[in-house]
């Protein structure tokens, strides 16, 4: 999770009202209420589950056309107009500098808040209270990566708002799960990882990690639809926050297998191999992703190339196969070029390990010039920078 998504966090807890956790009374989903209520609707999951499967697979037209449908038999309800919005939300995640599908998820979360608002006011209060929440929560996350930080806080309280308004109702878990689970690990997370924030959290309840993962895993195993977007954030936690590389490893080949088409999914588990020393196993889906990007496969374009080709250089460097190695860093540094992600890791990795090439091929005029890119152009905080310094300094 980078620093821009870990800020905005921050900032929407602290924008929360006291009130926004404040338990109210609500009535059970009867009569016309219950009718209205499409959520823990057995029939409509059964029929939205091909449609579901196919967005996360990066099926989008197949996906777009059941949701169509969904559309046309419920236009007065807010979730076929999620849905259809989360299916452009995937087009944005493999690479969050691409702009080009935003005023479309922007204009369906916009429908669904209005929708949602009227099922809450008329006709079931938790339904229509969970779909605002949800629509928040999506509309926050790309205000955060866009760092439209005021509009991302507002968001992210109103979601949270709409979240507390949903708590209590056992027939609607464990969709309703998936907000405390995130909710229990982050408000622990901020007060760990913020300590002068200390004392405001005090105004907020308490988090709990280990519970926050818990329920993650519960949602994961037993949500129809937040299944899949908690396997990805409990990925995600695992990998980033727990340093439980092989626990993440489970969940990113089990989320390849089910989505292999999903490219963000793809490269996660490329990732979790090459960090758990499966290297020939990395090597392969790398491999598998490079030629997804020459074929144009959906999804699959520079940022994902830029992982797959370090992990290649480093393959290749550790046999010693230099001149491919070599090859890979530079295609790398393209890709990252193109994917406007020149101040990332990998990109200054690949620059260290061209240096460490070039060093050990005797050219150390060649070593000290990439080991100085990565010196001015790495923050001084930056581990790379910090490593270029020391290599500088042996010579």
């Amino acid at each position: 999770m980078n620093r821009y998504v870990k800020n905005i966090m921050v900032l929407s807890l602290i924008l929360l009202s006291a009130g926004v956790w404040a338990q109210r009374q609500h009535s059970q989903p009867t009569g016309d209420s219950a009718r209205y209520s499409l959520l823990i609707n057995p029939f409509i999951q059964i029929e939205s589950t091909e449609a579901i499967n196919a967005m996360y697979n990066f099926e989008f037209k197949k996906a777009n056309s059941h949701f169509n449908y969904l559309q046309k038999e419920y236009p007065w309800h807010p979730l076929p107009y999620l849905l259809k919005g989360l299916n452009y939300w995937w087009r944005i995640v493999p690479n969050y500098n691409v702009t080009e599908w935003d005023d479309e998820f922007l204009a369906y979360m916009d429908t669904t808040k209005i929708l949602a608002e009227n099922v809450r006011d008329n006709y079931n209060e938790i339904e229509g209270s969970f779909f605002l929440a949800a629509a928040y929560a999506f509309e926050g996350r790309l205000y955060s990566e866009r760092r439209e930080y005021r509009k991302a806080a507002f968001a992210g309280s109103k979601s949270l708002k709409y979240l507390g308004e949903c708590q209590g109702h056992e027939e609607y878990s464990p969709e309703l799960l998936f907000g405390d689970a995130l909710f229990n690990y982050y408000a622990e997370w901020i007060r760990e990882e913020y300590p002068l924030l200390r004392p405001i959290m005090m105004f907020f309840p308490k988090g709990d990690k280990v519970k926050g993962i818990k329920q993650l895993k519960e949602v994961a195993r037993n949500a129809f639809y937040s299944r899949t977007e908690a396997q990805y954030y409990l990925m995600r936690i695992l990998a980033t926050e727990e340093n439980d590389i092989l626990g993440a490893l489970q969940v990113g080949e089990y989320l390849h297998q089910q989505f292999p088409n999903n490219a963000y999914f793809h490269r996660y588990y490329a990732r979790l191999l090459y960090q758990s020393g499966q290297y020939s196993k990395s090597e392969q889906e790398s491999l598998e992703i490079l030629q997804r990007i020459d074929s144009a496969q959906v999804g699959y374009e520079s940022n994902s190339g830029r992982y797959a080709c370090f992990f290649l250089g480093h393959v290749n460097e550790m046999r010693r196969n230099y001149q491919v190695a070599k090859d890979y860093y530079h295609k790398g540094m393209t890709y990252a070029e193109d994917a406007d992600a020149t101040e990332m890791g990998y990109y200054f990795f690949s620059l260290l390990h061209l240096g460490r090439i070039a060093k050990a091929e005797g050219d150390d005029d060649l070593a000290k010039e990439y080991y100085k890119q990565v010196k001015k152009s790495a923050k001084r905080s930056h581990s790379a920078h910090e490593e270029a310094r020391r290599r500088l300094r042996d010579f």
